[in-house]
């Protein structure tokens, strides 16, 4: 099972930093009996491994070497595997710079955002892994993201990739496939001469063409780290999950219905 990681965005919302934002101190790690700062990216990396990765494809930029360095000895028990994207021109174009280590029509390939956290740590394992299936999240401001129209039996009808009254409250955090999909997905992109930035688009063409999707209301919380709001958002989101004994109990922040989110793909 293969993850993707793609890391080549520049962080702009959120700049200036002295490294990587997906090297960004968000809560904290135990590693052995000492207790360490937590890279953001790590999160998603760690929900990976717990969905069964064995290895993280990290995709990089020419500039984010520091990235290298921090994952350069796996994680956990998966190995880490690094491919550059020269320029940070869309996730669509990161993603598919992965697609060569997918050899196996059948091998589970996992993808999510890597300056994101969220909520139930295991959401992946509720993705089926016979298809393309997004793992959903409710907010309450679609417009700034991809919101994800689903039938009743949870198909996807089509993704809104950040438009105004969107017809769903629910956006995609991460998303699962075999690896046909992905190969499927990757002709598909360069038939359409690349021209898909944001891989809503790129699926409603999918779909369009005769392909299917499903979308998994499973997710409880997502917060965007790349922006300053967010940051302090995660924190607080950290601190109330550490209060709770299972994960997947109910994560609710004063003042909010949901926990909010500020932007989409990219950053």
């Amino acid at each position: 099972m293969l993850g993707i990681v793609p890391a080549a965005g520049r962080g702009s919302r959120i700049q200036p930093l002295g490294f990587s934002k997906e090297l960004l101190p968000v809560g904290s790690r135990i590693d052995g009996n000492t207790e360490r700062p937590c890279a953001v990216s790590e999160y998603l990396v760690r929900r990976m491994v717990r969905a069964g990765a064995d290895k993280i494809c990290f995709v990089i930029g020419s500039g984010k070497s520091d990235i290298l360095e921090y994952y350069s000895a796996g994680y956990a028990d998966a190995a880490a595997l690094f491919v550059v994207q020269p320029s940070p021109v869309g996730l669509c174009d990161a993603i598919f710079r992965a697609a060569p280590l997918v050899a196996a029509a059948d091998e589970t390939v996992l993808v999510g955002l890597p300056d994101t956290i969220w909520f139930p740590e295991d959401g992946f394992l509720a993705l089926p892994d016979d298809g393309l299936s997004f793992l959903l999240f409710p907010v309450d401001q679609p417009e700034f993201f991809d919101a994800v129209v689903v039938d009743p039996d949870g198909r996807v009808r089509q993704i809104q990739v950040k438009q105004q009254n969107a017809a769903s409250n629910w956006i995609w955090g991460a998303f699962k496939m075999p690896g046909r999909t992905l190969h499927q997905l990757a002709a598909l992109w360069r038939e359409r001469d690349r021209c898909d930035e944001y891989i809503g688009t790129l699926v409603n063409a999918y779909l369009a063409a005769g392909g299917e999707a499903y979308g998994i209301k499973a997710g409880i919380a997502y917060v965007d780290v790349g922006t300053f709001n967010g940051y302090r958002t995660a924190l607080r989101l950290l601190e109330s999950a550490a209060g709770t004994k299972d994960d997947q109990a109910a994560i609710t922040l004063p003042g909010h219905q949901h926990v909010p989110i500020l932007a989409g793909e990219g950053g």
